[in-house]
Protein backbone atom coordinates (compact mmCIF):
# COMPACT_ATOMS: atom_id res chain seq x y z
CA UNK A 1 0.00 0.00 0.00
CA UNK A 2 1.19 3.04 -1.27
CA UNK A 3 1.04 5.84 1.48
CA UNK A 4 1.07 10.38 1.42
CA UNK A 5 3.63 11.10 3.92
CA UNK A 6 2.59 14.16 4.29
CA UNK A 7 -0.91 12.70 5.54
CA UNK A 8 1.51 10.26 7.82
CA UNK A 9 3.26 13.82 9.43
CA UNK A 10 -0.13 15.44 10.03
CA UNK A 11 -1.31 12.21 11.71
CA UNK A 12 1.67 11.99 13.17
CA UNK A 13 1.10 15.20 14.57
CA UNK A 14 -2.35 15.26 16.13
CA UNK A 15 -1.75 12.45 18.13
CA UNK A 16 1.42 14.41 19.24
CA UNK A 17 -0.07 17.30 20.16
CA UNK A 18 -3.69 15.81 21.01
CA UNK A 19 -6.07 18.10 18.49
CA UNK A 20 -5.99 18.89 14.80
CA UNK A 21 -5.82 22.48 15.61
CA UNK A 22 -2.22 22.01 17.72
CA UNK A 23 -1.16 20.03 14.46
CA UNK A 24 -1.77 22.56 12.13
CA UNK A 25 -0.08 25.30 14.54
CA UNK A 26 2.99 22.47 14.29
CA UNK A 27 2.83 21.87 10.66
CA UNK A 28 1.95 25.68 9.60
CA UNK A 29 -1.17 24.48 8.10
CA UNK A 30 -4.47 25.57 8.29
CA UNK A 31 -6.99 23.21 10.03
CA UNK A 32 -9.03 22.64 7.25
CA UNK A 33 -6.08 21.04 5.43
CA UNK A 34 -5.14 18.69 8.11
CA UNK A 35 -8.29 17.53 8.34
CA UNK A 36 -8.71 16.95 4.49
CA UNK A 37 -5.46 14.47 4.39
CA UNK A 38 -6.32 12.91 7.60
CA UNK A 39 -9.65 11.78 5.66
CA UNK A 40 -7.94 10.87 2.72
CA UNK A 41 -5.41 8.84 4.90
CA UNK A 42 -8.62 7.10 6.33
CA UNK A 43 -10.00 6.73 3.24
CA UNK A 44 -7.08 5.16 1.77
CA UNK A 45 -6.47 2.87 4.39
CA UNK A 46 -10.60 2.08 4.83
CA UNK A 47 -10.57 2.68 8.50
CA UNK A 48 -10.95 5.38 11.14
CA UNK A 49 -7.56 6.74 12.44
CA UNK A 50 -8.33 8.83 14.88
CA UNK A 51 -10.87 8.86 17.91
CA UNK A 52 -12.03 12.95 17.78
CA UNK A 53 -12.17 13.60 21.20
CA UNK A 54 -9.77 16.02 23.88
CA UNK A 55 -7.16 14.93 23.28
CA UNK A 56 -7.73 13.15 20.09
CA UNK A 57 -5.97 9.57 20.34
CA UNK A 58 -5.50 6.95 17.97
CA UNK A 59 -7.72 3.86 17.23
CA UNK A 60 -5.67 0.30 16.86
CA UNK A 61 -5.19 1.25 13.28
CA UNK A 62 -3.51 4.80 13.95
CA UNK A 63 -1.56 3.52 16.22
CA UNK A 64 0.36 1.50 13.93
CA UNK A 65 0.27 3.78 11.11
CA UNK A 66 1.75 6.23 14.06
CA UNK A 67 4.60 3.89 14.75
CA UNK A 68 4.97 3.36 11.42
CA UNK A 69 5.75 7.07 10.86
CA UNK A 70 7.91 7.35 13.71
CA UNK A 71 10.40 4.15 12.05
CA UNK A 72 10.12 6.50 8.86
CA UNK A 73 11.35 9.59 10.87
CA UNK A 74 13.98 7.89 12.11
CA UNK A 75 15.22 6.82 9.20
CA UNK A 76 15.06 10.13 7.80
CA UNK A 77 17.45 11.02 10.68
CA UNK A 78 20.06 8.47 10.02
CA UNK A 79 19.80 9.61 6.41
CA UNK A 80 20.38 13.23 6.91
CA UNK A 81 23.60 12.50 9.93
CA UNK A 82 25.01 10.19 6.87
CA UNK A 83 24.33 12.54 4.19
CA UNK A 84 24.55 16.13 5.35
CA UNK A 85 24.81 15.56 9.74
CA UNK A 86 21.67 17.16 9.94
CA UNK A 87 19.82 16.70 13.27
CA UNK A 88 16.59 14.54 14.31
CA UNK A 89 13.20 15.73 13.37
CA UNK A 90 11.56 17.47 16.82
CA UNK A 91 7.73 16.98 15.66
CA UNK A 92 8.15 13.11 15.63
CA UNK A 93 8.68 11.92 19.60
CA UNK A 94 9.90 8.27 19.72
CA UNK A 95 7.45 6.10 21.60
CA UNK A 96 9.08 3.51 23.57
CA UNK A 97 7.55 1.45 26.90
CA UNK A 98 9.93 1.49 30.20
CA UNK A 99 8.91 -0.31 32.84
CA UNK A 100 8.16 1.73 36.67
CA UNK A 101 11.05 0.15 38.11
CA UNK A 102 13.54 0.71 35.58
CA UNK A 103 12.62 4.12 35.15
CA UNK A 104 12.75 5.12 39.03
CA UNK A 105 16.84 3.71 39.13
CA UNK A 106 18.21 3.63 35.81
CA UNK A 107 16.56 4.16 32.72
CA UNK A 108 15.82 8.08 32.75
CA UNK A 109 19.89 8.89 33.03
CA UNK A 110 20.33 6.87 29.84
CA UNK A 111 17.83 8.67 27.96
CA UNK A 112 19.13 11.68 29.26
CA UNK A 113 22.46 10.05 27.60
CA UNK A 114 21.12 9.76 24.29
CA UNK A 115 20.96 13.28 22.95
CA UNK A 116 18.58 14.01 19.85
CA UNK A 117 15.14 12.66 20.82
CA UNK A 118 12.30 13.74 21.83
CA UNK A 119 10.76 10.59 23.89
CA UNK A 120 6.55 9.69 24.54
CA UNK A 121 7.11 7.12 27.36
CA UNK A 122 4.53 4.39 27.63
CA UNK A 123 5.27 2.89 31.21
CA UNK A 124 3.96 -0.11 31.37
CA UNK A 125 4.75 -3.62 33.58
CA UNK A 126 7.87 -5.53 31.96
CA UNK A 127 5.69 -8.56 31.92
CA UNK A 128 3.07 -6.85 29.40
CA UNK A 129 5.53 -4.55 27.61
CA UNK A 130 6.24 -6.72 24.89
CA UNK A 131 2.68 -6.45 24.13
CA UNK A 132 3.04 -2.91 22.93
CA UNK A 133 5.62 -4.28 20.48
CA UNK A 134 3.58 -6.64 19.08
CA UNK A 135 0.79 -4.54 18.52
CA UNK A 136 2.94 -1.62 17.11
CA UNK A 137 2.24 1.00 19.40
CA UNK A 138 6.14 1.20 20.42
CA UNK A 139 9.26 1.17 18.41
CA UNK A 140 10.83 -0.32 21.38
CA UNK A 141 10.11 -1.36 24.94
CA UNK A 142 11.86 -2.21 28.15
CA UNK A 143 10.69 -5.81 28.91
CA UNK A 144 11.03 -9.32 30.69
CA UNK A 145 10.19 -11.34 27.68
CA UNK A 146 13.67 -13.14 26.58
CA UNK A 147 12.88 -13.85 22.90
CA UNK A 148 12.97 -11.54 20.13
CA UNK A 149 9.99 -10.21 19.23
CA UNK A 150 9.31 -11.14 15.45
CA UNK A 151 10.38 -7.70 13.26
CA UNK A 152 12.62 -6.68 16.96
CA UNK A 153 16.13 -6.98 17.89
CA UNK A 154 16.65 -8.20 22.03
CA UNK A 155 19.39 -7.04 23.52
CA UNK A 156 19.98 -8.52 27.63
CA UNK A 157 20.00 -6.15 30.12
CA UNK A 158 20.60 -7.51 33.23
CA UNK A 159 17.98 -8.55 36.27
CA UNK A 160 16.66 -6.20 38.50
CA UNK A 161 17.25 -6.85 42.12
CA UNK A 162 13.91 -6.99 44.73
CA UNK A 163 13.74 -7.03 48.48
CA UNK A 164 10.65 -7.75 50.40
CA UNK A 165 10.43 -5.38 53.16
CA UNK A 166 8.17 -3.64 55.72
CA UNK A 167 8.60 -1.27 58.83
CA UNK A 168 10.12 -2.93 62.12
CA UNK A 169 6.53 -1.92 63.82
CA UNK A 170 4.52 -3.20 60.52
CA UNK A 171 6.56 -6.39 60.97
CA UNK A 172 5.69 -6.51 64.88
CA UNK A 173 2.15 -6.38 64.54
CA UNK A 174 1.71 -8.27 60.95
CA UNK A 175 4.27 -11.32 61.53
CA UNK A 176 4.57 -11.28 65.14
CA UNK A 177 5.15 -15.20 64.55
CA UNK A 178 7.12 -14.99 61.30
CA UNK A 179 6.42 -14.79 57.56
CA UNK A 180 3.68 -17.96 57.43
CA UNK A 181 0.85 -18.12 55.16
CA UNK A 182 -2.17 -16.98 57.32
CA UNK A 183 0.02 -13.72 58.31
CA UNK A 184 0.77 -13.28 54.66
CA UNK A 185 -3.21 -13.32 53.83
CA UNK A 186 -3.85 -11.01 56.15
CA UNK A 187 -0.89 -8.41 56.24
CA UNK A 188 -2.08 -5.60 53.18
CA UNK A 189 0.82 -5.52 50.55
CA UNK A 190 1.53 -2.45 48.20
CA UNK A 191 1.35 -3.25 44.58
CA UNK A 192 2.04 -1.10 41.38
CA UNK A 193 -1.08 -2.41 39.32
CA UNK A 194 -3.59 -4.81 38.68
CA UNK A 195 -0.59 -6.51 36.15
CA UNK A 196 2.13 -6.63 38.83
CA UNK A 197 2.40 -9.88 40.36
CA UNK A 198 5.62 -9.55 42.61
CA UNK A 199 3.97 -9.31 45.89
CA UNK A 200 1.57 -12.46 44.77
CA UNK A 201 3.93 -14.45 43.46
CA UNK A 202 6.39 -14.01 46.30
CA UNK A 203 4.05 -14.83 48.73
CA UNK A 204 2.52 -17.91 47.13
CA UNK A 205 6.15 -18.95 46.74
CA UNK A 206 6.73 -18.24 50.21
CA UNK A 207 3.42 -19.75 51.41
CA UNK A 208 3.33 -22.74 49.33
CA UNK A 209 0.19 -21.93 47.82
CA UNK A 210 -2.23 -19.53 45.88
CA UNK A 211 -3.14 -16.44 48.98
CA UNK A 212 -5.79 -14.28 49.37
CA UNK A 213 -3.46 -10.89 49.91
CA UNK A 214 -4.70 -7.97 50.98
CA UNK A 215 -3.43 -5.62 47.90
CA UNK A 216 -3.44 -1.36 48.22
CA UNK A 217 -2.56 -0.75 44.65
CA UNK A 218 -0.52 2.48 43.90
CA UNK A 219 0.94 3.50 40.48
CA UNK A 220 4.34 5.16 41.15
CA UNK A 221 7.58 2.95 42.43
CA UNK A 222 8.85 6.16 44.40
CA UNK A 223 5.24 6.19 46.16
CA UNK A 224 5.24 2.32 47.21
CA UNK A 225 8.33 2.76 48.25
CA UNK A 226 7.15 5.71 51.10
CA UNK A 227 3.93 4.18 51.70
CA UNK A 228 6.13 0.91 52.49
CA UNK A 229 8.28 3.20 54.45
CA UNK A 230 4.71 4.87 56.37
CA UNK A 231 3.50 1.50 57.49
CA UNK A 232 1.11 1.02 55.08
CA UNK A 233 1.92 -2.35 53.61
CA UNK A 234 4.61 -4.84 52.69
CA UNK A 235 5.82 -5.01 49.23
CA UNK A 236 8.60 -5.61 46.80
CA UNK A 237 10.78 -2.67 45.47
CA UNK A 238 14.57 -2.51 43.84
CA UNK A 239 17.34 -3.03 46.53
CA UNK A 240 18.94 -0.31 45.39
CA UNK A 241 15.61 2.39 45.99
CA UNK A 242 14.83 0.18 49.41
CA UNK A 243 18.94 -0.67 50.75
CA UNK A 244 19.43 3.23 52.26
CA UNK A 245 16.41 2.64 54.50
CA UNK A 246 17.50 -0.71 55.22
CA UNK A 247 20.95 0.37 56.22
CA UNK A 248 18.97 2.91 58.83
CA UNK A 249 17.00 0.39 60.34
CA UNK A 250 13.67 2.45 58.91
CA UNK A 251 13.19 -0.79 56.94
CA UNK A 252 13.25 -4.37 57.44
CA UNK A 253 13.05 -7.83 55.27
CA UNK A 254 10.61 -9.81 55.84
CA UNK A 255 12.86 -12.83 54.80
CA UNK A 256 16.34 -11.89 53.87
CA UNK A 257 17.40 -14.75 52.17
CA UNK A 258 14.29 -14.22 49.59
CA UNK A 259 15.34 -11.64 47.37
CA UNK A 260 14.57 -12.35 43.98
CA UNK A 261 15.69 -10.28 40.41
CA UNK A 262 13.74 -10.31 37.28
CA UNK A 263 15.50 -9.95 34.12
CA UNK A 264 15.46 -7.20 31.79
CA UNK A 265 15.90 -6.70 27.88
CA UNK A 266 15.58 -3.73 25.51
CA UNK A 267 13.57 -4.95 22.37
CA UNK A 268 14.00 -2.30 18.97
CA UNK A 269 11.78 -2.22 16.17
CA UNK A 270 14.64 -4.28 12.99
CA UNK A 271 13.83 -0.73 11.38
CA UNK A 272 14.53 1.73 13.97
CA UNK A 273 17.35 -0.08 14.97
CA UNK A 274 20.05 1.67 13.50
CA UNK A 275 18.64 5.36 14.22
CA UNK A 276 18.39 4.12 17.84
CA UNK A 277 21.82 2.76 17.66
CA UNK A 278 23.03 5.77 20.56
CA UNK A 279 19.70 5.08 22.27
CA UNK A 280 20.75 1.20 22.89
CA UNK A 281 24.14 1.96 24.03
CA UNK A 282 23.10 4.61 26.47
CA UNK A 283 20.23 1.79 28.09
CA UNK A 284 23.40 -0.69 27.81
CA UNK A 285 26.04 1.12 29.52
CA UNK A 286 23.45 2.58 32.74
CA UNK A 287 21.92 -1.00 33.01
CA UNK A 288 25.52 -2.08 33.45
CA UNK A 289 25.92 -0.16 36.21
CA UNK A 290 22.89 -1.16 38.27
CA UNK A 291 21.78 -4.34 37.31
CA UNK A 292 22.82 -7.98 37.79
CA UNK A 293 24.32 -9.54 35.08
CA UNK A 294 24.74 -13.79 35.05
CA UNK A 295 29.29 -13.45 34.30
CA UNK A 296 29.10 -11.37 37.69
Amino acid sequence: MKLDYDALAALAAILNTGSFAGAAQRLGLTQPAITQRIKALEDRVGTILILRGRPCTATDAGARLLRHAEEVGLLEKTLAQDLAGLGPDPDRPLRIAVNADSLATWALPALADAKGFLFDITMDDQDHSADLLRAGEVTGAITSHGRAIAGCDLHALGALSYAVTCTPAFSALWFPHGVTPEALSRAPCLTFNRKDRLQRDWADAVGGARLPVPTHYLPTTQGITEAIRLGLGWGANPVALFQPYLDKGELVELIPTRRFSTPLFWQVSHQAAPALRDLTRALKRHAATLLIHSDS
